[in-house]
C-alpha cells in the first residue's frame, strides 16, 4: 500500500477529501492503488467503509483532470447496490403514476 492513498488524486480532489474526511477509510487506501493502475477492482467490505466513494471518487476525478472522448471507447463502470432491496426488473420500471 502507497504512504500516501490519495497521492494518485488530482490536487482539487487530494483537497477536497482531506477537508471532508479525517482520512481514507482501510478499503479504499486498499483499492484506490489497484484502481487507479486500472486494474479491475473488486471491493468486498461492510456496509459504510467507503466502497462506493473509492469507485466513484476516482472515477470524477478521472473526468474532471482529462479530456476524455467518448467516441474513443473510454469508459468507467461503476456498480453499487442502490436498488438491492427491490427486483431487478423493478429497477427498471419508471415510477407507477401518482
Amino acid at each position: 500500500m502507497a504512504d500516501d492513498p490519495l497521492a494518485p488524486f488530482s490536487a482539487p480532489t487530494r483537497a477536497w477529501f482531506s477537508a471532508a474526511f479525517a482520512a481514507p477509510t482501510p478499503p479504499q487506501a486498499r483499492g484506490w492503488p489497484a484502481i487507479a493502475s486500472g486494474d479491475h477492482t473488486l471491493i468486498v467490505a461492510p456496509t459504510g467503509t467507503g466502497k462506493t466513494l473509492a469507485a466513484f471518487l476516482w472515477a470524477l476525478d478521472r473526468l474532471a483532470a482529462t479530456d476524455t472522448d467518448p467516441a474513443a471507447g473510454e469508459a468507467d463502470l461503476v456498480t453499487a447496490p442502490a436498488a438491492a432491496d427491490r427486483p431487478a426488473d423493478a429497477a427498471a420500471r419508471p415510477p407507477a403514476a401518482a
